[in-house]
């Protein structure tokens, strides 16, 4: 590590760990994904740019909100190579993932407020169920819990 007060251009993987409060197990993994990327050193060892802690910052912000690792690599891979990304970055990979966000806020509001209830399964044990899904009525649209996973329109 560098002394106080001094900025490193590179860090090691456990630099990089530690900073974005990860395994290293796990920057090995998002390389090996092609999330990130790392050099050489002489010494084979690995060292990484320091915008790859924003890069990280990124990829673990999208996890959370449930972005799979395939899209959040589509999306990286849209941003120009070898650069950190900037807030108008930023600003344009969340808008991408925003309508996604809000479609499963919606599914899983649906799915908190019909907890208890008929979910259109075709089990009919539930006392509301000859109300929501009379003889199983929703089995001919398809396979699943028709009343959660029908989109609306």
């Amino acid at each position: 590590m560098a002394e106080k007060g001094v900025l490193q251009r590179y860090l090691s993987v456990g630099e990089v760990a530690s900073r974005c409060g990860i395994a290293v197990s796990a920057v090995h993994f998002y390389e090996r994904k092609g999330l990130i990327s790392s050099i050489r050193t002489d010494g084979n060892q690995r060292r990484f740019h320091r915008g790859v802690l924003r890069k990280l910052a990124i990829i673990k912000v999208a996890q959370k909100t449930g972005i799979p690792l395939s899209e959040i690599g589509a999306a990286l891979d849209k941003l120009p190579p070898n650069t950190v990304p900037t807030i108008k970055d930023w600003e344009k990979l969340s808008s991408q993932w925003r309508d996604d966000l809000n479609e499963r806020i919606e599914q899983l509001t649906r799915l908190r407020d019909q907890l208890g209830k008929c979910i259109g399964c075709g089990c009919l044990s539930i006392s509301a169920c000859p109300l929501y899904n009379p003889g199983d009525a929703l089995g001919s649209d398809g396979p699943g819990a028709r009343l959660l996973e029908l989109t609306e329109e």
